[in-house]
């Protein structure tokens, strides 16, 4: 019997330095044989395992690698390693953002190393042999940034793969058949991940929930709240506790309050609001002087430290305002009912007192708890009415249906003189260096099945304005009380850092194309000439685009115990305590304040900086839910006008298409670059611009032009347009 020879393969791997490299870099600690090695690889011919044995040397020969013991090998750690967050595309590549680098190091898709979109990662850096600039190589993963995805499923014979609906997770998620918690084909599923095997390309989990059929409207936004790990319901246990809560207004405990139900007090609120956590008193006193209440329904009193009520509040930590429904921060007994300042009902608020001239002096001030008593509901439109009157009296036409006050004409004396000390104060921060943002917003009229019949744009008049100003008022004197004791006290503000100077650069360049101008010289120049550009771009096609870019270029409000001021305020001291029904860092301000009203001593920083990071990291994961939910129903609207054109602006230029903003809807859509088939256009980076090879045909950032929808696909929430060309003047 003949032996059968082994048959010799020749081929090469690819790439083996930088893998070999890769593998003990990524376990430093470790030592590798060539038979590990060559196991990772899964290759097991004498060919492969000769090639590795060769490249092993010639690695230790050059000193990348050291020889610890006879055949084990391990990574020469002369590399500095570092830490940062990955922001991941949806091509697979990526930046990390790391405090060590001034720059975003780029990271190629072949060394992310299963890292996903947000994860903190540890890394090296190298420069780029081309450009010079920073790429890196991710060498473990630290820190998961979230481990459940929503996506649609596949199922298969023996096994199931979801598809994750966020383009930024680049791989299917493998479900084992026995997980699959009941899907069936096609179902929008929330998964998490358990496991990724060295070998697998696929990450492994399993179906935590089915949320329905793609395209449905409650599956769709149900699943716009999973992706962020936003609940949209309260644990029983909650509810439970909530509903037993004694919510009635005792004596004992008016006997330990400021009792301020004598004294004129209102709500101003949206004609839609279904929960009123402020109210404002008015009073001339004798002196001359205004006395004003900022009156804040008294969330603490009910949300004691250490309850499954107070637990559930901090992990939710806001309010989530989707188009079509309020995810709240409380159960509704408390938020619409016991903590809600409702006409003709007394309630057990937290105020701040102030006694002010016509100048907006604040003479003197209190900080305290309080019982109120509402002595009437407006909607801004109502108090807007009064306003625009001028007159003490209140117009015919404002709907007072349930209010039964017995004097109207003071709370309209009220009103104006309250707006002439808010436009006042409004005029001052102006001239103290705030920026003055009135971002259009965008509102859909919806019917009963949840559908979007028409889009509004939300302005804020001088009605939303006064409220504005004394929330800030309050808010920024609260905060000044506690920041200016001494010895320091622990607080929770909200600061807002000045601006990068490299992102005003780039605003001032891409404005500069609609012919505006930026003074960057000092902070004082800035902040005027950002004003003026604010004023100079509204009620132009331009300004939600020139908005939305200047809010780009600010750095990200946040909560903190180390106060830096509010920059786009103009504040040295502010806080948030104005709205604790609907945000946790206000319930904190209120607990801190009554603490050290009592004579506390300063609370632990380091509980509450941990806390406020939370509370900053839910704020800004609900606000990509009200933006995802925003372009749902964007999508949704204009499924209903496929056949129409439309005039939109050009709001952002890439290398695989135009972005192109309606101006009549504030709708956002791409033309693929693929389907622009009368040239072949580029990409000019410096003129934010596509440009025809051809004819030179240029569609630059700001241009207006008419498309129609070529798709518009709710599960995807993609919005795809064809371009006509370019509007005619």
């Amino acid at each position: 019997m003949t032996r059968k020879k082994r048959r010799k393969s020749n081929n090469k791997i690819s790439n083996l330095t930088n893998t070999i490299l890769s593998i003990l870099k990524k376990e430093r600690n470790k030592t590798f044989n060539y038979k590990q090695i060559a196991s990772i690889l899964d290759v097991n011919d004498a060919s492969s395992r000769n090639q590795i044995i060769k490249k092993l040397q010639q690695l230790k020969a050059k000193k990348e690698i050291e020889e610890v013991g006879r055949g084990k090998f391990k990574a020469l750690v002369n590399t500095e390693y570092h830490l940062g967050i990955l922001d991941l595309s949806a091509r697979g590549s990526g930046y990390i953002i790391s405090d060590d680098f001034d720059e975003d190091v780029f990271v190629a898709s072949n060394n992310i190393n299963r890292a996903l979109d947000g994860d903190e990662v540890e890394f090296y850096a190298y420069k780029r042999r081309k450009r010079g600039k920073l790429e890196g190589e991710i060498t473990q993963v630290i820190k998961r940034a979230k481990s459940e995805y929503v996506g649609t499923i596949q199922i298969h014979k023996n096994y199931a793969f979801v598809v994750a609906d966020s383009t930024k997770m680049h791989k299917d998620i493998f479900v084992p058949i026995n997980k699959i918690n009941k899907a069936e084909e096609g179902d929008k599923v929330l998964v998490s991940l358990e496991d990724w095997p060295e070998k697998a390309d696929s990450p492994s989990g399993k179906v935590l929930k089915v949320l329905g059929k793609p395209g449905e409207h409650n599956t769709e936004i149900h699943s716009i709240l999973a992706e962020y790990g936003l609940p949209y319901e309260f644990p029983h246990d909650v509810e439970d506790y909530a509903n037993k809560l004694d919510t009635s207004i005792t004596l004992e405990e008016i006997k330990k309050r400021r009792d301020m139900r004598n004294v004129l007090t209102f709500t101003i609120d949206p004609k839609d609001a279904k929960d009123f956590d402020d109210a404002l008193s008015f009073r001339v006193l004798k002196n001359g002087l205004y006395e004003i209440g900022i009156h804040i329904a008294d969330v603490s009193h009910y949300v004691q430290e250490g309850t499954v009520l107070d637990d559930e509040a901090y992990n939710r930590a806001t309010s989530v305002y989707l188009v079509d429904r309020v995810v709240p921060m409380l159960p509704e007994i408390l938020s619409n009912n016991a903590c809600s300042l409702r006409p003709n009902e007394e309630k057990y608020t937290f105020s701040a007192v102030f006694e002010i001239n016509d100048k907006v002096e604040v003479k003197n001030q209190w900080f305290g708890r309080t019982v109120t008593y509402s002595d009437a509901r407006f909607a801004y439109e109502e108090a807007q009415a009064i306003i625009e009157s001028k007159t003490n009296t209140i117009p015919q036409e404002v709907s007072l249906k349930g209010n039964e006050y017995q004097t109207p004409q003071p709370i309209a004396d009220a009103i104006l003189k309250l707006d002439e000390l808010a436009k006042f104060m409004r005029r001052e921060r102006m001239k103290s260096g705030a920026l003055s943002f009135d971002k259009v917003e965008v509102k859909f009229d919806l019917n009963s099945d949840n559908d979007p019949v028409g889009v509004f744009f939300k302005t804020s008049k001088d009605a939303n304005k006064l409220i504005e100003e004394f929330m800030l008022l309050a808010n920024k004197k609260v905060a000044e009380f506690i920041g200016k004791q001494s010895p320091k006290k622990t607080f929770v503000y909200r600061v807002h850092d000045e601006p990068d100077d490299a992102k005003l650069a780039a605003l001032q360049n891409i404005v500069g194309r609609f012919g505006y101008k930026l003074d960057l010289k000092d902070r004082k120049s800035t902040t005027s000439s950002l004003n003026y550009l604010l004023k100079e771009v509204n009620g132009k096609k331009e300004q939600n685009l020139v908005d939305t870019l200047t809010i780009r270029s600010m750095s990200k409000a946040e909560y903190t115990t180390q106060n830096i001021g509010h920059y786009g305020l103009a504040f040295d001291y502010y806080s948030h305590f104005t709205s604790p029904i609907r945000r946790y860092p206000d319930v904190m301000a209120h607990r801190l304040l009554q603490h050290y009203l009592d004579g506390g001593k300063s609370a632990n920083e380091t509980i509450y900086e941990d806390k406020c990071a939370h509370s900053s990291n839910m704020e800004n994961l609900a606000t990509k839910a009200e933006r995802d939910s925003i372009k749902y129903m964007q999508i949704k609207f204009m499924q209903d006008h496929n056949d129409e054109e439309f005039v939109g602006v050009i709001s952002g230029v890439t290398d695989w298409g135009i972005y192109i903003e309606i101006i009549t809807n504030k709708c956002e859509g791409m033309v693929s670059v693929r389907d622009m088939t009368d040239d072949h256009y580029v990409f000019d980076n410096e003129q934010y611009a596509m440009v025809g090879k051809n004819t030179k045909t240029m569609y630059q950032l700001g241009d207006e032009v008419v498309v129609k929808v070529k798709n518009a696909d709710l599960v995807k929430k993609h919005l795809d347009f064809n371009l006509i060309g370019k509007k005619e003047e």
